[in-house]
């Protein structure tokens, strides 16, 4: 009678090899794969199933190798679950015209950078101060302080609403040092990438540079301060071209706008309404700018718009490129200017600002002549009439 090769000497069953030369588990003498994790052993199965037993250990090594219950054995939400939750909610928002794609989109793309920190099946429960303070961390390396502090805050919204929404029965904990930067360090990083709007010298560079139709939103970012999301949303029931004025509401903020345009606005306008091109898509019909392509221009004022390319590349052109000086600075600086008309309550109209306080509860309506002459005194920075002897 032959002896069996699958048993040692003492009758007993003999430890099999790894399958594999790498294989992260070893055959334990109680006949299971097992692995020794942050000096505890952990079984995954018997011998006979070193598939099965890989299988279990992959599945609960994320936990496992980071001290906590592998989820397979205990019940919780996800944060993968939360954002699917978070997103969908702020799509109805989105869908109600409550908020832009544009703030849709930046919620997206932090919810991405919370599955890739922490992982899609990471329990909400497991996620402690320690965790957003690596992320913070990990964050403040490619973001500057301003961008940085609107980050923690849409991670601060989303975890809330975890917990408004009762997805956990208590507040996630971020610690102290999950926090916006200190307005000493915003003061610091503005003071040091200098003042973000064109002097005028600069911006009549812009205005003869410029082809249609970057010209006339130029124009409009100048005489109305108007951003990258106002031009690109224009309607052209916006416009009377006859009289000289544009009404239309902020995108970001629904806050009612009403301002007299420059003759070089109305000129530059019509003459890029002439040869606009014909809109590929008829939910686009009424929209002012259309790229040559006949597509609506991008409503976000960062580094993928196309106005925003194409007012970099204009820039560069004409050797006037610097950071954090772009087709948005154009805003900064009719705040800037307009302000020295001494009418701040016109201004914020005309910037379509939002102010929370019982004046502008109670106020109605702004004279026209109001919004002309604080228009007509950035005109004159702007266009200045020539000195005579």
């Amino acid at each position: 009678m032959t002896k069996d090769s699958s048993k040692n000497a003492a009758g007993k069953a003999k430890k099999p090899s790894k399958p594999y030369e790498h294989f992260p588990l070893f055959a334990h003498a109680t006949g299971r794969w097992a692995k020794k994790i942050r000096g505890k052993l952990h079984y995954f199965g018997p011998w006979g199933d070193w598939e099965a037993a890989l299988e279990l250990y992959e599945k609960q090594a994320p936990d496992l190798h980071a001290g906590r219950v592998p989820r397979d054995t205990r019940e919780g939400v996800a944060l993968v679950d939360l954002l699917e939750h978070f997103m969908a909610s702020k799509d109805n928002r989105v869908a109600s015209g409550e908020i832009t794609k544009r703030t849709f989109d930046d919620y997206h793309r932090t919810g991405k950078r919370l599955l890739a920190e922490f992982g899609k099946e990471r329990f909400l429960d497991d996620l402690h101060p320690q965790d957003f303070e690596k992320l913070r961390a990990s964050l403040s390396k490619t973001m500057g302080p301003v961008a940085l502090g609107n980050e923690v805050t849409r991670v601060r919204v989303i975890f809330k609403y975890a917990y408004d929404s009762h997805l956990v029965e208590a507040p996630i904990r971020m610690g102290s040092e999950f926090k916006r930067p200190s307005a000493k360090t915003l003061r610091l990083e503005r003071s040091k990438r200098g003042l973000r709007m064109f002097e005028a010298k600069e911006l009549r560079r812009l205005f003869y540079g410029a082809a249609l139709p970057l010209r006339a939103m130029i124009l409009l970012g100048a005489n109305c301060g108007f951003g990258n999301s106002d031009c690109a949303a224009l309607p052209l029931s916006a416009l009377d071209l006859k009289a000289g004025w544009v009404n239309f509401p902020r995108p970001k903020t629904g806050i009612e706008r009403r301002c007299p345009l420059w003759e070089e606005t109305v000129e530059a306008l019509r003459d890029w309404l002439k040869v606009r091109p014909t809109p590929t898509d008829e939910q686009h019909a009424e929209l002012v700018f259309i790229t040559r392509h006949g597509s609506r221009f991008s409503n976000e004022h960062n580094a993928d718009c196309a106005i925003s390319k194409e007012t970099t590349k204009l820039l560069k052109s004409l050797g006037l490129h610097r950071r954090g000086l772009g087709f948005y600075a154009l805003r900064h600086g009719f705040e800037t200017i307009a302000g020295g008309s001494r009418d701040q309550v016109a201004t914020d109209y005309l910037m379509g600002h939002s102010k929370i306080d019982m004046a502008t509860v109670y106020r109605e309506r702004i004279e026209d002549e109001r919004l002309v002459a604080v228009v007509n005194h950035v005109h004159a920075w702007l266009f200045p009439r020539p000195t005579v002897g």
